[in-house]
């Protein structure tokens, strides 16, 4: 079962969305706010994506996160900064058995689902 991870109101989240209803694909939506993002989701996306990308560095969030919390960034640090503030994961994050697509891209979306 397809799985996307995002928030109700991203207009990214929205589009993903209605490409998947478009094109019949079933999926649950997994509210991060609401129903929070753990260790061990973020450990499976970085299994498959660099946590470069999976980091929203343009979002208001990012830019509310004090400069010294964003300084000397590594992997340790990013994923210790999205698991406190889960909107600065990149929205969405389709995840389907061992894909990870972040962001929504509708040629990438063709390739890995059904």
């Amino acid at each position: 079962m397809v799985t996307i991870y995002g928030i109700p109101n991203c207009d990214t989240c929205r589009k993903a969305r209605k490409w998947l209803d478009k094109n019949s694909v079933e999926y649950r939506f997994h509210d991060l706010r609401a129903d929070g993002l753990d260790e061990k989701m973020l450990e499976r996306w970085i299994a498959r994506v660099e946590w470069q990308k999976l980091l929203n560095t343009r979002s208001t969030s990012w830019r509310s996160i004090p400069e010294s919390a964003r300084q000397d960034l590594d992997q340790s640090k990013a994923l210790q900064l999205m698991r406190e503030h889960p909107t600065l994961v990149k929205r969405p994050v389709l995840e389907l058995a061992n894909q990870v697509a972040v962001g929504f891209n509708e040629k990438r979306y063709r390739e890995i689902l059904p």
